[in-house]
């Protein structure tokens, strides 16, 4: 069984991925834990899934169990569920900054898996980045990939990549969301109507992503988009000169910083 600490929204992509995938994961075979009630009978209704109030009744009935928690709440969970992981559980944490060795400090269990996904998940888009010790089989490791592939790619990293990777695409979502946000605005300046603005925007990114999809580099698809002297270069011109690249690095800093700190914290 399939145990979610946590009903979130992260929680319910990869409930939905799981449900709609060849996985072959039947809806009895899951089971969340979450506070609010409203919600637990939002994600019943909605999947036909078992819900609960206790993370305790998770981790003791549930041999994958994904901690879908922010990384301020995970030591409060940790303390209420350490007695009842046992090492033949597998425990996967889906939260920000929270270190393999920060999690086997506080449970019995070696099977310790760290992701990062991404918000795509709730399309079936994500990015999600694995991380995990050498302990391992196959079979145990193939079934969590299993789960992440269903909403989307997986890739497997070593850790020490894993705050560089929050900030890139774990925050990259919002990053890119206020880079569309400002286009759709600007457009309505120039006279647009809103949604005529967005509809633009918007389907010029996913255009994009998909042209880069293929494998075309960014620097090829720019230098496609750009004629010398033309409208595309004289955007790029102010760009460069208010020095866009260098607020992205520093932007991906300092998220991978605040990855570091919550690390530390955890």
């Amino acid at each position: 069984m399939i145990g979610f600490i946590g009903g979130g929204n992260m929680a319910e992509a990869l409930i939905k991925g799981v449900q709609s995938s060849e996985f072959g994961v039947r809806s009895i075979n899951i089971l969340v834990s979450e506070p609010r009630e409203d919600r637990r009978r939002y994600l019943e209704e909605t999947y036909k899934i078992k819900t609960t109030p206790s993370n305790k009744e998770v981790a003791s009935s549930c041999n994958i169990i994904i901690l879908a928690v922010k990384p301020q709440n995970m030591a409060g969970v940790l303390d209420e569920i350490a007695d009842l992981v046992t090492d033949e559980k597998t425990v996967v944490s889906i939260a920000a900054g929270i270190t393999l060795s920060y999690l086997q400090s506080r449970l019995k269990t070696k099977k310790l898996i760290r992701v990062m996904p991404n918000t795509p998940a709730l399309v079936q888009e994500g990015m999600s980045v694995i991380s995990l010790c050498e302990c391992f089989s196959d079979t145990d490791i193939a079934a969590v990939r299993e789960i992440f592939m269903s909403i989307g790619k997986v890739l497997t990293l070593p850790e020490k990549y894993m705050n560089a990777v929050t900030a890139l695409s774990g925050s990259g979502p919002a990053f890119i969301a206020l880079f569309i946000e400002t286009m759709i605005d600007a457009g309505v300046k120039m006279g647009l109507a809103r949604d005529n603005a967005y509809e633009l925007a918007v389907q010029t990114l996913i255009g994009t992503a998909k042209l880069l999809d293929t494998g075309m580099s960014p620097a090829k698809l720019r230098e496609m988009v750009t004629s010398p002297g033309g409208t595309t270069a004289a955007g790029l011109k102010v760009f460069d000169e208010r020095g866009l690249r260098d607020i992205v690095v520093e932007a991906l800093q300092a998220a991978q910083k605040r990855g570091e700190e919550l690390g530390r914290r955890g």
